[in-house]
């Protein structure tokens, strides 16, 4: 019991190593497994294609025979988007995506179910064979045209085609030319009321406007005559400047001005006479005293006096009377002129200082009627200066509604120029569309014939494909790669794949057949298990009748037959087989019970050299079931088991157990937790990929060793490399099976 513990440590550490052994699921399908697929299923493929072709052919015929189709197409011209102005010359250069925009604009337009639906009420649509085939159902003949009527725009020319499909060439041309003309008709009539309605409302817009510049004139008319400017133009609004009320403010400002000046130069100069009064003598009333006549007498007499004295003071001297006589006479003459130069200089004084102050009240009273006359005039002016304002504002309203006005008119004019243009639609038919001769592409043999065989072709391509996919059984080495990720140690083909003898036995091939293609498949698989170094390994399948019971012996004679010492155990408790498949030769011995087996063994009721029997095959014993117990799980799981195995571990070089399937009961996940390595059996008829992932969850569960997988009944398919190397193996096998 104690020596099995390192050994089954060793075995977990042999798993990575194992895994990394077997082949890596491949991310894709390749290339010569299409091919494969494509051959096996070839006559599949043909069949189809001919089909295809042949029902392409009778769809072509009935078509053409029962379903004729005529196309008929043609065009309208599109012009530049650009509304352009009649009265200038020269057209205007428009990008040529924006046109296109435009032809596409065009053309959806066309496609509109509303143009459709006028296209049906004509007359000419309605008695036509096309329509009455739908014998008056309207909405399936609108679904028709939304089908079969195209309106497609020419990128590079200006031109939108108007196409039609239909079963008589004649009807496909005449409802084309039926829809053109309609559309170019109601473009032209959308586009004149347009501008008939453009119209009047500019007509109301003049007349608007009109009004207005009536209004204003009055009012421009109304101030002219208030203010005496009558017949004053719209361009001599500054003539108001010069008005006499204007002139007079300005003369009567100029005046109190002038006035203003005159009062502040006489007060400065009643200022200065006032201070002369008291001062010295200055020039103008020395001159005022010198014209005074009895001034100049009395000077006159001083100086006659003087003269008389200087020759009496020459002739008589100092002292003498009529000396002294005279010079008093002449002091009396001076002290006289003296009194009356000083009452002439006050009295000149105070008739200057009257005369000033007279002239300042003069000149203030008449500053101050120039005041009064020119705040008149202010007031005249201020009102002068608001109906200068309202005039210029009128004036401003009125130039704005006479360019309005102007404008207006041509406008108006142009507009109406364009009404009578043809080019105003902005489409034109360009032509008129001819019956077709040839029916469309949709009924030409080069269409049905090809396209037939080519559908049949990709049909049967694809019922392959789906014919492979839906197949979910393990057939292929590359299912397992792909689809359980597990190595796989050995390709056992089907028995019609090898040339057996009649008498040879499935089950016991590698003893009865040793040279046949099975048996070498059998030595393949027992030399990739060798690899793992297992030494006790079950055998198992996911479901019964998997070829589980084969795979084992026939691996369990292989590994004899290379003198090794092997066992084989049958632990399927369900449906054993070993004593059917290596009968008893001789009857057993009085010791020996016949029913002694493995469930013996587990209960102790025998040894082991009781529990085990010969095989008939050199070097391969076998311990049988025995007594099918009550409690097969239990019994296997019990520590008797690992110890029965230690035990013949010890004896053995190879420990092959046979199981139940995996997925009907627990007894192969616990002889799995307890062996070295376990073998999964896949049979490439009967064991489906989900069964095969479910079996190898359910022991990863359980942490089994799943070494690998054995593929089971593998027949070779067309397209496959089995086909080749099961020929070729049975050419190089020729000469030894021939001796």
């Amino acid at each position: 019991m104690a020596d099995t513990r390192p050994e089954a440590g060793r075995r977990r550490q042999q798993r990575g190593a194992l895994a990394r052994h077997g082949a890596a699921a491949p991310a894709s399908m390749s290339g010569r497994e299409v091919f494969g697929i494509l051959s096996r299923h070839a006559i599949l493929i043909v069949a189809m294609t001919l089909l295809g072709c042949c029902v392409g052919g009778g769809t072509w015929y009935l078509l053409r025979r029962y379903l004729p189709s005529y196309t008929a197409e043609t065009l309208i011209a599109v012009l530049s988007p650009i509304e352009e102005d009649p009265t200038r010359i020269g057209t205007i250069q428009v990008h040529k995506n924006v046109q296109y925009d435009y032809r596409v604009s065009m053309a959806s337009l066309i496609k509109q179910q509303v143009t459709y639906v006028e296209l049906l009420k004509l007359d000419t649509i309605r008695r036509t064979n096309w329509f009455q085939s739908f014998a008056g159902n309207h909405n399936r003949a609108l679904t028709y045209l939304k089908k079969y009527m195209g309106a497609y725009p020419h990128r590079d020319a200006g031109f939108v085609s108007i196409s039609m499909t239909c079963g008589q060439s004649k009807e496909a041309a005449a409802i084309a030319n039926t829809m053109a003309e309609l559309f170019v008709k109601s473009r032209g009539n959308q586009k004149r009321d347009d501008i008939s309605n453009k119209l009047v409302k500019l007509e109301e817009q003049r007349k608007q406007v009109q009004k207005e510049i009536d209004q204003i004139n009055q009012h421009l008319d109304g101030v002219r005559k208030k203010w005496g400017v009558s017949g004053l133009s719209a361009q001599g609004a500054a003539f108001l400047y010069q008005h006499p009320i204007v002139a007079n403010y300005n003369k009567l400002q100029l005046d109190e001005n002038e006035m203003a000046m005159e009062v502040s130069q006489m007060q400065s100069s009643v200022e200065n006479i006032r201070a002369l009064a008291t001062g010295p003598i200055n020039e103008q009333i020395a001159q005022a005293i010198e014209r005074d006549p009895i001034i100049l007498t009395l000077t006159n007499s001083v100086n006659v006096r003087q003269a008389s004295l200087a020759g009496k003071l020459t002739r008589f001297g100092e002292s003498h009377r009529v000396v002294r006589e005279i010079r008093e006479g002449v002091a009396d003459l001076k002290t006289t002129l003296e009194a009356r130069t000083i009452l002439i200089a006050e009295q000149t004084r105070q008739a200057n200082f009257k005369n000033a102050q007279h002239t300042l009240v003069d000149l203030q009273t008449r500053l101050e009627k120039i005041q009064t006359l020119r705040e008149e005039a202010a007031k005249k002016k201020d009102d002068l200066d608001m109906a200068r304002i309202e005039h210029s504002l009128q004036q401003v309203s009125l130039d704005e509604r006479q360019a309005a006005l102007v404008t207006l008119k041509e406008n108006i004019q142009k507009w109406r120029i364009k009404l009578d243009d043809p080019q105003t639609p902005k489409v034109q038919l360009q032509g008129r569309a001819l019956p077709p001769i040839e029916m469309t592409a949709s009924r030409h043999a080069l269409l049905w014939f090809p396209g037939g065989t080519l559908m049949g072709l990709m049909l049967g391509v694809a019922l392959t494909f789906l014919v492979e996919f839906l197949n979910d059984l393990v057939r292929k080495p590359s299912d397992v790669a792909r689809y359980l990720n597990i190595p796989l140690l050995g390709v056992v083909p089907h028995e019609c794949e090898d040339d057996l003898p009649k008498d040879a036995d499935l089950s016991q091939v590698v003893r009865h057949a040793p040279y046949s293609l099975i048996s070498e498949s059998y030595r393949r698989f027992r030399t990739n298990l060798e690899l793992s170094g297992a030494k006790t390994l079950l055998v198992a399948s996911g479901e019964p009748e998997e070829g589980c019971t084969s795979v084992a012996v026939n691996l369990a004679l292989s590994l004899a037959a290379k003198s090794k010492r092997v066992v084989m155990i049958d632990g399927n408790f369900r449906q054993p087989a070993l004593q059917t498949l290596f009968p008893r030769s001789r009857p057993v011995a009085k010791e020996a019970s016949p029913a002694y087996g493995l469930s013996n063994l587990l209960m102790g009721q025998c040894n082991i050299r009781q529990g085990l029997r010969p095989s008939g095959a050199k070097g391969l014993d076998l311990i049988d079931t025995g007594l099918l117990p009550p409690n097969p799980t239990e019994l296997l799981a019990s520590g008797r088991m690992e110890v029965l195995l230690a035990e013949l571990s010890k004896v053995y070089d190879h420990i092959i157990l046979d199981s139940s399937p995996i997925l009907l009961v627990s007894d192969p996940k616990v002889l799995s937790r307890i062996v070295d390595a376990t073998v999964l059996v896949c049979h490439a008829a009967y064991t489906q990929r989900g069964a095969a992932q479910r079996a190898l969850s359910e022991l990863a569960r359980v942490d089994a060793n799943v070494v690998g997988c054995v593929l089971l009944g593998v027949r070779a398919i067309r397209g496959g490399y089995f086909r080749k190397q099961y020929k070729g193996y049975h050419r190089y096998m020729e000469p030894t099976l021939a001796g």
